[in-house]
């Protein structure tokens, strides 16, 4: 199968726990969206992203939220703003996105095992 991929491919993919300290709606967003500041702890510090979560999030929910993202994709141009991070999710069955959040307390800037 093509689509396969060894551990150390997926080691590099660095995906950590973020706490949301910011979250505004994007008004220049084509899409409805949310621009976010996600705090990593001090090894990664705030990073900025952009993400489509309206449809089951309100910016007051998402503040203090924690949430999994990808930390070592390339920065992307999003309208006006700078994403630096991939915030991640899984779809329902009408394409509203559901955040991947940890159960349990865990420090921020963990990775995932």
């Amino acid at each position: 199968m093509s689509d396969e991929i060894t551990i150390d491919d997926f080691l590099k993919v660095d995906i950590r726990v973020g706490k949301i300290v910011e979250a505004e709606v994007f008004k220049e967003a084509r899409k409805p969206a949310y621009k976010l500041q996600i705090d990593f702890g001090p090894e990664i510090g705030i990073k900025k992203s952009s993400a489509q979560i309206t449809v089951h999030y309100t910016p007051e929910v998402l503040v203090g939220k924690c949430v999994a993202a990808v930390v070592n994709f390339p920065p992307r141009q999003i309208g006006p703003i700078r994403s630096e991070v991939l915030v991640l999710g899984f779809s329902d069955e009408e394409g509203a996105i559901s955040l991947i959040s940890p159960d349990h307390d865990v420090p921020i800037g963990g990775r995932l095992h």
